[in-house]
């Protein structure tokens, strides 16, 4: 096979990887960093960077999807986020756009509380059993690929995620 139509064939199906992955990529880095503007750059960057090793993923990957190498690449780059994020410290603005203000019943009200407990209760989470929870809920990644994206064995994630989960309760539940 030529180069040219190796190349083609390369971005072609690279192109699918993104169509297909780029909801998970954003959902994961919104709920990682808390805003969409960020959001977007870590995500641009996650696809910038997989391009960059997109062939010799697709190599090694001997038919496995390609989801958790993706994750484990944009959790990277939240991590470098965080990182100089904590030398440079902003103020951070709260995103409004989440939910819009027209709505002014009680029941949008105490949900939009209950979602605020719980989003704060995944924020004080250690970032191993946060990651989990968002790869596990919000990606509604299986225990198999959230193991390989955060380098460990099933059972180990299986265990992350259950304590996770219990700490997140009892969190919750502390503040009833």
């Amino acid at each position: 096979m030529d180069p040219v139509a190796i190349k083609l064939e390369l971005d072609r199906d690279f192109t699918e990887l993104y169509r297909t992955h780029l909801r998970d990529i954003y959902s994961y880095a919104y709920y990682r960093i808390g805003n969409h503007h960020d959001a977007e750059d870590l995500t641009e960057q996650t696809f910038l960077q997989a391009y960059r090793h997109f062939e010799r993923a697709r190599r090694e990957s001997d038919g496995r999807p390609l989801r958790p190498w993706l994750i484990r690449i944009a959790h990277n780059l939240a991590a470098n986020y965080y990182r100089d994020r904590a030398r440079k410290p902003q103020t951070q603005l709260e995103d409004a756009a989440i939910v819009s203000d027209m709505h002014g019943t009680d029941d949008l009200v105490e949900g939009r509380q209950e979602l605020q407990e719980v989003l704060a209760g995944v924020a004080n989470l250690p970032e191993d059993r946060r990651e989990a929870l968002i790869m596990r809920f919000a990606l509604d990644m299986d225990n198999r690929e959230i193991a390989r994206a955060l380098g460990r064995s099933e059972g180990a994630t299986k265990v992350l995620i259950h304590r996770a989960i219990k700490q997140l309760e009892q969190g919750l539940d502390g503040d009833a």
